[in-house]
């Protein structure tokens, strides 16, 4: 209780100072400032074009937001422990590679056969590949103390460099799969609507409620937020931070794998490029939902809204014919006007 209220009276000191009697008003357009940013673009873009607020366009937008909301997950649980992610881009272009790969069936030599492993196989062993992925960051960080941005930067590379090489630069085609070999059912996940919605969107609504209900109503959930928020007092009083770490960066990687999964079955086809800068994407959202990136704060409601901002700014653009160029321009202002928001919320002392 008294960490809670100490928080509260640095953070309303820091906005006081800037707004004095405007306090509270203040901290409440900031508290909401994903919201609102959300509702300011759908209205705007709803002027600017007729076809922008129609169900059938908030759905297909919502598919789209589905890949950097399932990335923005898993890197908001990195940041919760006051940590960064800069693989999962990467993650994401692997593991559809790795899709791919399995689906167009993998050829044992030494027996002369080729196999062509399930849907459900699929899924799961590439999950299992981007939770591996995951581990090695988190053992890095962990136990051989490599600064996250050092170790996943060159996860980063490592994991865009092996797509590659799998592929030799090419794209797998064509992974709706074929009846005779028992490998169809790959594009359900990317093209297929359950009473209307997109699998996709269902796909991100269950890891966001998954994710809401570990962070509040598990053990895990507040030692993660202990260690993000003071690693060396949460290490003191038992929370086990080297387990935590390894953790959350085994399920960004799952994420980020799941994304990608995602993203491979709506293309039916996997390229090594895939997911390119899209890690920026997901800080993005995360740091737009009001998370710190010192740790310790953040939700999930907040980085589904954050992830929805990116995205229906982003489709709407595309919508009145803004360049693409121009869409990286509002990505990287966003950023920093959503940092520098936090910044003046939490008085300075963002997650500390």
């Amino acid at each position: 209780m008294t960490d809670v209220t100490t928080d509260k009276k640095r953070a309303g000191g820091g906005l006081s100072a800037l707004f004095g009697d405007n306090f509270s008003l203040v901290h409440v357009l900031l508290e909401g400032r994903a919201f609102f940013a959300l509702i300011a673009i759908i209205v705007t873009f709803s002027f600017l074009s007729p076809n922008y607020a129609t169900i059938g366009n908030f759905l297909i937008m919502a598919n789209h937001v589905a890949i950097f909301g399932l990335l923005a997950i898993g890197m908001m649980l990195v940041i919760l422990n006051a940590g960064i992610d800069l693989s999962v881009g990467s993650v994401l272009g692997l593991s559809g590679v790795f899709a791919g790969f399995l689906l167009q069936g993998v050829e044992l030599q030494w027996a002369g056969v080729i196999l062509y492993p399930p849907v459900w196989a699929v899924v799961v062993l590439t999950i299992a590949l981007g939770a591996f992925v995951g581990a090695v960051n988190g053992v890095l960080i962990a136990y051989f103390k490599v600064p996250a941005f050092v170790a996943t930067l060159g996860s980063l590379y490592v994991a865009r460099g092996v797509a590659l090489l799998m592929t030799n630069g090419l794209t797998y085609n064509n992974l709706s799969g074929d009846p005779s070999l028992g490998n169809t059912g790959f594009d359900w996940i990317g093209f297929n609507r359950i009473a209307g919605v997109p699998i996709g969107v269902i796909i991100l609504a269950i890891i966001a409620v998954a994710t809401g209900l570990l962070l509040t109503r598990t053990a895990f959930g507040r030692w993660l937020y202990s260690s993000g928020g003071n690693e060396n007092a949460a290490e003191l009083s038992g929370v086990p931070v080297k387990r935590v770490k390894i953790i959350v960066y085994m399920l960004s990687g799952a994420c980020a794998a799941i994304a990608g999964l995602v993203l491979s079955s709506q293309l039916t086809s996997a390229g090594p490029t895939a997911g390119f800068t899209y890690e920026l994407t997901a800080i993005a959202a995360v740091v737009v939902g009001g998370a710190s990136l010192m740790g310790g704060r953040g939700t999930v409601r907040g980085t589904m809204l954050g992830a929805f901002v990116i995205g229906f700014l982003s489709d709407g653009l595309v919508i009145i014919g803004v360049s693409s160029y121009w869409q990286t321009v509002f990505t990287g202002a966003v950023i920093v006007l959503a940092v520098m928001l936090n910044s003046i919320q939490y008085g300075g002392r963002a997650g500390r």
